[in-house]
């Protein structure tokens, strides 16, 4: 049965210009396989037509849907960039390949779409962000731009905070909030994790942790 996103999207404030919903299969573990109905994503609208203060980002995992909403005020480079890569599809088919409960989740790898697993975290979309850093609590829900040592390092890996962390606060580019699917950052914090070969940290996820899809839901200016 087709899972229908209206309700949480109507929750989270968006309300996209859409007319027909398009219906897309996941593939869920164990092998299960279902549909989700969304609306139309704007993949050819023009960015910089679209309100991105209102504008959300819907991200389909097979724990549950997570709706981002925007602070272009504080970070107009990098909301402008994580729209336009969601846009163009550049973060369907990744993985959450960080998870550390109480801390964050890290996903936007476009090297998680292959099986190679020892070059999960290097990858990013072939430029970098100059850093945005401002004065967004890295609280519960926040959304940030991950980053090498150097500042302006930033490209399309992103992380989700699941706890407290104000020893990142005006040190990594804040950009956007969760406005729904609390729950589902909940559930995917929770999986079990494994330590990579040759590291301390128990960070890999041991269940696959699939971004199926970006959805944007633009609101035109």
């Amino acid at each position: 049965m087709p899972i229908d996103l209206s309700g949480i999207l109507k929750r989270a404030g968006a309300r996209p210009t859409a007319a027909k919903p398009v219906e897309i299969e996941l593939g869920l573990p164990g092998g299960a396989r279902s549909k989700i109905s969304v609306v139309p994503d704007f993949k050819k609208v023009d960015i910089d037509k679209l309100d991105l203060t209102k504008t959300r980002v819907a991200l389909v995992t097979n724990f549950g849907t997570m709706v981002v909403a925007f602070r272009p005020d504080l970070a107009p480079k990098t909301v402008r960039s994580f729209v336009k890569l969601s846009r163009d599809g550049f973060y369907d088919g990744t993985r959450f390949h960080r998870v550390l409960k109480g801390f964050m989740i890290q996903g936007g790898d476009p090297n998680t779409k292959d099986d190679d697993p020892s070059n999960d975290g290097t990858g990013g979309p072939g430029y970098s962000l100059k850093a945005e850093f401002n004065n967004l609590k890295h609280v519960r829900g926040i959304l940030s731009m991950a980053r090498s040592q150097d500042p302006d390092s930033a490209g399309s890996q992103f992380f989700v905070m699941h706890g407290l962390s104000p020893h990142l606060d005006g040190k990594y580019t804040g950009f956007g909030s969760l406005v729904d699917g609390l729950d589902a950052l909940d559930r995917i914090a929770n999986v079990e994790v494994k330590a990579r070969s040759g590291q301390m940290e128990r960070s890999v996820p041991t269940t696959q942790v699939w971004l199926h899809r970006a959805v944007v839901l633009g609101v035109l200016k």
